[in-house]
Parts: C-alpha cells; structure tokens; sequence
C-alpha cells in the first residue's frame, strides 16, 4: 500500500492546476477575441492600398479603359469619346520615349498599359497611358520625368492601329500632352490630328482645341485610384 501523499503536496499540485487552466482559458479567450474582432483602421487602409495597386493587373483591360468616356466639348456641352484599341503589351519599353524610360524605371516600373480614343468629331485621337510604379513615392519621383505645361514630348509615345482611324498616329503627331499621379499610378495623355498632321506643320497652339484629351486621362486616373474594397478577410 502507497503512502499517503502529503498534504501540501496536494494542495501546491492543486494550484497549479488550477493556474494552467486559468492561463488556457485566458489565451482561448484572447484568441477567440482576435478571431471575430473587425479590422483595425490601419488594416483596413493597408488592404485598401494593396487593392488599388493591383487593380491594373486584375481588372479586365476594358475597365481601365471604358468604350466611351465623356467629355466637355471646345463650345461647351457634353460628347463622348470612343475607344479604337487597347494594346495587349504592358511592358515599360516601348510605350514612352528613351528620355523618360530610364526614370521610370529607376523608380520601378511595373508595366505601361495604353488605349487610344478619338473624338466625337473624330479628328483628334488621344492615346491614355497608365504607368505602374512600385508605390506612391516612386510615382510621384517619376512624374517630374515628363514635360509641364502640356508638351507632348519626351513622354508618352501614341498607340496607332493599322487600318483605323489612328493609322497615322506616329509621334511626329503628337501636340499636346499631360501627366497626373494618383496612388502608385501616372496617367499620361498624348493628343494629335487624325489626318496625320505633323506637329511642325500645325501652325499656331491650339491648347483649348486638345484641353478634352486631359479630362479623359483624368477619368482613367479617378477609377484606378478611387478608394474602396472588399476582401472576405477585410472590408474597406
């Protein structure tokens, strides 16, 4: 027959049972806690940020680049732009001038979607591009890249399409430009004539004549970069 277990054996052995216990139950409760608590500011503005950064991988190409977009009118009154094509190649070479390339991508140049429209009238034809920066800072670094006051060069280089109305679209074209940053995005815009008018041989300025061209770049710019997202994780 074992002996009897001293008392204060018992009693320490029972304490700490009891103290574990305590100890679990405190943990589950924290835990249970973590699980169905909401997401935190912070968490929700981080989600936020990473769903506007990769909405120009994930969005279909016709979301970054509607069919139509309105605009305001040289005389005054609303007319809509149409939508000639989207180009299938997203790579930063190629779709803006050497002089601007390196900056680019020396601020890590993700990719550089374009899609070109033309007017109601259909004679100005407006190639929108969107560059991808690795976040905001580099976007705003590589803004300063691009020329001021609505000079069309070095910048973005205008997408054409054979057979099209934008057939001629070369960069000896282009006559007006513009450039706004929004998150880890720069929309560009670069304008000229349909008939295919050299930019040398267009006479004298015109900037009210191609002012609607930085209003549809701004309508890409406000739909890329508008907050607001929902994860099953997170809402936002």
């Amino acid at each position: 027959m074992r002996p009897a277990r001293p008392w204060p054996t018992l009693v320490a052995a029972s304490a700490l049972t009891l103290c574990c216990a305590a100890v679990a139950g405190v943990a589950g409760s924290g835990a249970r806690t973590e699980l169905v608590r909401g997401p935190s500011a912070a968490e929700r503005d981080a989600a936020a940020a990473r769903e506007v950064a990769e909405r120009w991988r994930v969005w279909p190409a016709g979301r970054v680049f509607p069919a139509v977009l309105p605009y305001t009118a040289e005389q005054g009154g609303r007319e809509r732009a149409g939508r000639i094509g989207i180009s299938p190649r997203t790579a930063c070479g190629g779709a803006v001038d050497p002089q601007v390339l390196a900056a680019l991508r020396r601020e890590g140049c993700r990719g550089v979607l374009r899609a070109t429209y033309v007017d109601a009238l259909r004679g100005v034809l407006v190639t929108i591009g969107v560059v991808v920066l690795r976040d905001e800072l580099g976007a705003v670094r590589a803004k300063a890249a691009f020329p001021v006051g609505g000079g069309p060069a070095p910048g973005l280089r205008p997408l054409a399409f054979r057979g099209t109305l934008a057939d001629r679209f070369t960069p000896e074209v282009r006559q007006a430009g513009s450039v706004s940053q929004a998150g880890p995005y720069l929309v560009v815009m670069t304008a000229g004539q349909v008939d295919g008018r050299p930019a040398s041989a267009a006479g004298e300025p015109r900037p009210a004549f191609f002012a609607f061209a930085s209003e549809l770049a701004e309508q890409v710019l406000a739909r890329l970069s508008r907050s607001g997202c929902a994860f099953r994780e997170l809402r936002c």
